[in-house]
């Protein structure tokens, strides 16, 4: 056993990077490599796959990935840890081992089953999803690497379980070593997303270096669940404090986050620039994980089509009145949704400028309807507002999907590890040891920041970071120092927030401190209504909330700027 296990990541979604596996083995030391490829809408994607043929359902990317780079990782000692078995992990596995023989190489395949809750969704109340997959913890990535695999291939595993299995396996680790699991938690959920962790989405990204190309993460795991977040030398973009903070308050809700294994507490989690790009991750304290697990629902409710109109110059709110009224004539029975977006500038110098944006979306449980809209759209060319242009030509309507999460006993579900010899073995459920209870970080209690204030931007002494989780967004925001912190702590309220985004005016918030991290996080609920693949909004995914925020002005304390 090594002191220190190289963790890189290779993905961060479905569609990342393509060579990014071949950068990663050719730019240094390393020894294992994850990959994160499903999110709640791929689950969705894969599902329509699976629909069209049951054979799919898994990222074809990989498969594509590891024609070019299974070689190399086997030849340098290498394992390989995946989810880019989406709904058909077995299948996934079978088409590495053909590919391995057509590359006359022997690779040790396993894959972990049993999130795939569909077969049984009419028993937990789930009516009849498109998917229904739980989310899985490490043990049976442990179980895999313990039996000698090369390569390992899970289905909806949690992100961070890819880190925190490999890690267990290394160290030994044990079901009750809550510390040292939530730490590994940490280090996962900061390398999960790729280049984020590097510089990629970052608030001050131009204080970074060369962005062009910024080079994947990398965590080097201790034996104390303790870890070094960096990336390979001469890499683009940069692993600082700052990149690490951002994708730690990235997607999270309370700072108790829950993984199957163990609850880590964010609030305990203290960072130290150790060097240039060299950034440890240590204090992370653990307790018991909770009784249930998440399972993520996707079901098809219905279709979708959208045009977007543009409207130049005087009369604009009299000409996106008339294309509603048009469309509303011609869909009387379905739910039309209009969006105006005051792009335009009075008397503008370019025509651009003089032009608004006013998209119209159809909602409809009849696909020919949703086919129809948009042709409907084209066909008012010469019978509707002076200037009449769109963005696009008429396009096929879209299968609309609602993600809910739902919640089941962990006893109800059994993990399998399926080992590289075949054998199929029940990976045990975690022992009912509450463990010690953790207080983390108090909230802080701070004496105002006072003095003169200028009227200026948010974002000129507050880093964001959004995104989404279901139909809810996150939104994480982070001082650059003790003074900026105070003043958040003290300023950034709930009320407040809703006066700067007056679009969660009536929306559920939480508000959330994690003192170590210089930082508040808000979840506002029903931000995204039922999810990324239905949502119409501008910003389906709440990626530029944060951006709003800091765009935002507000009298901010002179001494902080």
């Amino acid at each position: 056993m090594t002191e220190v296990l190289r963790i890189g990541n290779v993905s961060g979604f479905y569609g990342d990077r393509f060579d990014a596996v071949a950068e990663m083995l050719g730019g240094g030391e390393i020894d294992v490599l994850t990959g994160d490829y499903l999110a709640e809408l791929t689950m969705l994607i894969l599902g329509r796959d699976r629909m069209a043929n049951e054979n799919l359902g898994y990222a074809k990317t990989f498969l594509r990935q590891m024609r070019e780079s299974l070689g190399p990782a086997l030849a340098r000692g290498v394992r390989i840890v995946v989810n880019a078995g989406g709904l058909n992990p077995a299948g996934l596995a079978a088409a590495l081992r053909e590919l391995a023989a057509e590359l006359g190489l022997e690779a040790r395949i396993a894959h972990v089953e049993g999130d795939d809750l569909r077969p049984r969704a009419a028993e937990f109340g789930f009516g009849e999803p498109l998917t229904a997959n739980a989310y899985l913890g490490c043990w049976g990535i442990v179980a895999c690497l313990e039996a000698g695999a090369d390569v390992v291939v899970t289905g909806r595993v949690t992100d961070a379980a890819l880190v925190m299995g490999p890690a267990a396996a290394h160290f030994g680790w044990g079901t009750t070593d809550y510390d040292r699991l939530a730490g590994a938690l940490a280090a996962g959920h900061v390398i999960e997303c790729g280049t984020q962790a590097t510089g990629g989405n970052f608030s001050f990204f131009t204080e970074l270096g060369d962005l062009r190309r910024p080079g994947f993460p990398i965590a080097e795991l201790r034996a104390d669940g303790s870890s070094v977040l960096t990336k390979h030398p001469g890499t683009g973009g940069a692993v600082t404090t700052e990149t690490v903070t951002a994708q730690l308050l990235y997607e999270i809700a309370e700072p108790a986050y829950r993984n199957p294994d163990v609850t880590a507490r964010f609030d305990t989690v203290r960072l130290r620039e150790l060097a240039q790009d060299r950034v440890e991750l240590s204090g992370t304290r653990g307790e018991a994980p909770p009784r249930t697990v998440k399972v993520c629902l996707n079901t098809l409710d219905g279709f979708r089509n959208a045009m977007t109109f543009v409207l130049c110059g005087l009369d604009i709110e009299a000409k996106a009145e008339l294309v509603e009224r048009q469309l509303r004539a011609e869909f009387p029975d379905d739910e039309l949704i209009f969006d105006l977006a005051r792009t335009d500038r009075a008397d503008a110098e370019t025509e651009q400028l003089a032009s608004a944006l006013y998209t119209a979306t159809i909602r409809t449980p009849d696909p020919k309807r949703a086919d129809r809209f948009s042709r409907a759209a084209v066909e008012l060319a010469l019978a509707s507002y002076p200037g009449f242009t769109m963005t696009s030509p008429p396009g096929k309507g879209s299968p609309v999907g609602v993600y809910t999460p739902g919640y089941v006993d962990r006893a109800a579900i059994q993990q399998y590890a399926v080992l590289p010899d075949g054998t199929r073995e029940p990976i045990p459920h975690p022992v009912d040891d509450p463990g010690e209870t953790v207080a983390g970080q108090p909230e802080a209690v701070t004496e105002p920041v006072g003095g003169a204030t200028i009227s200026a931007p948010l974002g000129r002494v507050l880093g964001a970071r959004s995104g989404d989780k279901g139909g809810d967004a996150n939104l994480g925001v982070w001082a650059r120092d003790e003074l900026g912190y105070r003043w958040i702590s003290g300023h950034l309220t709930v009320a407040r927030l809703r006066e700067l985004l007056p679009e969660t005016a009536d929306l559920e918030i939480e508000r959330f401190e994690l003192p170590n991290l210089r930082a508040l996080n808000f979840v506002i609920h029903g931000l995204l209504g039922k999810g990324v693949a239905a949502s119409t909004r501008f910003d389906p995914q709440a990626k530029s909330l944060g951006e709003w925020f800091r765009s935002r002005v507000a009298d901010i304390p002179e001494v902080l700027l």
